[in-house]
């Protein structure tokens, strides 16, 4: 059945609802054949390669905002470090650290509503630098974006931009109420409009139903993001999902299975959460996923690199890397 609609999926079919809530209903007993056919969409389209991504936490807390399951949220009790922009210096050492690991994409993220003309300041002439000394692609996490903001971290040459739609339109305003769904998506297509790569994706775990989970996948779709992370629920003490626990390791790999299936020629993302969530199943999340974050996030630490290094080789998967940047990792 489920290779039957993954060869239907790369021939061009586009699921219904009833296929999109099949795979999340499917039986425990059906998850290998499941991700079976989520790996030969992930082996089409991107063979056995892994794209390899670190985040740079560029400001931390003193956020205005009110998401629910943000730590540095502006009604959350969460005891986490907090300090205002970074500087470039900062910005470039974190960049060597992660040309150093291997690591394909650099994701300089900041929290708040949006950025100032400062910190696009900042992040510009960093990037510009990384450009030239590592040859990273670079995605840029930095809020709400203006047009002329947008404009110039493209000429800098930021590459991507992420901005997460996080949960259904429904939902959303149980997640958030100082912004809304209608925000996000604007930011989305301005991204869009000045040439920068869509990266958006999900939060899973955030008391949504499955008919939610599948209209984020559909969503997405819709706004052809070219980078898709799935993060998983970490609900952390002092914000307001603290004490959620939804998910389960094999109810995590079918959304995977499910947005693989969705949104088959894009970039799924294994992002925050997996270690908690998926635990010893974490490997199986590359049959459906063909990226995952290395190191820490924002203010949750992730498992040891070398473990993830590890795990990827005993997959016998093959971590991608830029011809720049192997050209210069050569020199």
């Amino acid at each position: 059945m489920w290779t039957l609609l993954a060869k239907e999926v790369i021939d061009g079919k586009q699921l219904s609802e009833d296929e999109a809530l099949a795979i999340l209903n499917s039986d425990d007993d059906e998850l290998l054949p499941l991700l079976n056919g989520a790996f030969q969409i992930r082996k089409y389209y991107y063979g056995k390669k892994v794209k390899l991504n670190m985040i740079m936490n560029a400001k931390s807390g003193y956020c205005p905002e009110d998401c629910g399951y943000c730590s540095q949220s502006s009604k959350s009790k969460a005891p986490i470090e907090k300090y205002p922009f970074i500087t470039k210096e900062e910005i470039l050492e974190g960049a060597k650290r992660a040309f150093e690991s291997k690591i394909g994409t650099y994701c300089i993220v900041a929290s708040g509503r949006g950025p100032t003309r400062k910190d696009v300041n900042v992040v510009s002439e960093a990037v510009k630098e990384i450009k030239e000394k590592y040859g990273l692609k670079v995605c840029a996490c930095l809020g709400l974006l203006k047009d002329e903001q947008a404009e110039q971290l493209k000429q800098a040459g930021v590459d991507r931009y992420n901005h997460n739609v996080n949960t259904s339109e429904r939902h959303h305003s149980y997640i958030t109420t100082t912004h809304t769904y209608e925000d996000r998506i604007n930011t989305i297509d301005i991204v869009k409009k000045h040439g920068l790569s869509p990266c958006s994706g999900a939060i899973i775990g955030m008391k949504e139903t499955k008919e939610d989970v599948i209209q984020i996948a559909r969503a997405l779709r819709e706004l052809n993001a070219d980078s898709i992370p799935i993060n998983f629920l970490n609900a952390i003490d002092g914000t307001k999902l603290e004490g959620t626990k939804e998910l389960n390791p094999i109810y995590c790999l079918k959304v995977l299975a499910l947005f693989r299936y969705m949104n088959p020629t894009k970039e799924i993302r294994v992002a925050g959460g997996r270690e908690v969530n998926l635990r010893t199943l974490q490997p199986l999340a590359l049959y459906a996923a063909n990226s995952i974050f290395v190191g820490d996030y924002l203010t949750t630490t992730g498992q040891e690199v070398n473990v993830d290094y590890q795990m990827l080789e005993d997959l016998g998967f093959e971590i991608e890397i830029n011809e720049k940047q192997e050209a210069l990792s050569n020199a």
